[in-house]
């Protein structure tokens, strides 16, 4: 089953052909449109930008022609640390891919680099199954990955939406959204989810809060269950568009609003989402 992640990416985008090395125009080359992975910061940048300011490019990147551009197929970290070297060119192989393989060799690139959050890593697999139709099966040969972490991985993208918020900000991790998983009621979910975030809980000891039923209803969630349907749907609406819960309580004409956030990048994110700028 690890056959495929194994032989090395480079092995299987190349197969028996033979590779002809040119340099590009980085002004020439556009990312991956099929990218799983959302964001790429100058902290995992820094190190390759220094090695290839110093010693140049000496991998080739791979990539496919696309009307008047090239596309990234594999090498997309090797690209940005180049642009941000002040690089004009790089060496790179020029291949025939389908969108298909795009994201899969992107997700292998990714996956073989363990640098893909667990949301992005899931968020891949969903559009290789719901875009180009591929089993959990075929997905779990392609990646070299057993059938279930396939499933179990596509299982997390049922939580909601900041709780995978938190996931992919690793302030939760796969093992913690496992054991979410497991909760039915997503009101205790989301409540054991900001516990653990809060407090830094391992997932053995969330599986052990869960397991004792050990943790408190507070009261201002028990104050909740009298909401009318108006206020429940607008905290919905409030919690999917700043994508974090948001709780309203109100009480004959008065009340207040509280907006989670996880960390310090978190509620900058929250601020801005506001309208708030220029708060440094």
């Amino acid at each position: 089953m690890k056959k495929a992640l194994g032989r090395g990416l480079e092995s299987l985008i190349s197969g028996t052909e033979q590779r002809e090395i040119r340099s590009i125009q980085l002004r020439q080359i556009k990312p991956n449109p099929f990218q799983p992975r959302k964001s790429f910061t100058e902290e995992d940048l820094s190190e390759l930008t220094e090695s290839i300011r110093a010693n140049g490019v000496l991998q080739p990147i791979t990539v496919r022609r696309k009307n008047d551009f090239f596309e990234i197929v594999a090498g997309e970290r090797r690209y940005r640390a180049s642009l941000a070297a002040g690089l004009k060119e790089v060496p790179a192989v020029i291949k025939e891919v389908p969108d298909e393989k795009m994201l899969e060799f992107a997700l292998v690139e990714n996956i073989q680099r363990e640098n893909l959050n667990p949301i992005d890593e899931a968020m891949g697999y969903k559009e290789l199954s719901d875009k180009f139709r591929l089993t959990h099966e075929t997905i779990s040969e392609r990646m070299g990955k057993s059938r279930s972490h396939i499933s179990n991985m596509l299982r997390i993208l049922e939580l909601e939406t900041h709780i995978r918020k938190m996931i992919s900000d690793n302030v939760l991790s796969f093992g913690h959204a496992k054991v979410l998983l497991s909760v039915k009621d997503k009101n205790r979910r989301i409540i054991l989810a900001q516990r653990a975030a809060k407090d830094g809980l391992s997932v053995r000891e969330l599986e052990a809060m869960l397991s004792a039923k050990s943790e408190p209803v507070r009261t201002k969630e028990r104050r909740t269950d009298h909401k009318t349907s108006y206020i429940k749907s607008l905290e919905t609406k409030l919690s999917e568009h700043l994508s974090r819960k948001t709780e309203i309580i109100y009480k004959k004409g008065k009340g207040r609003v509280a907006i989670d956030f996880y960390s310090d990048d978190d509620f900058k994110v929250l601020l801005e989402k506001l309208g708030i700028k220029n708060f440094d």
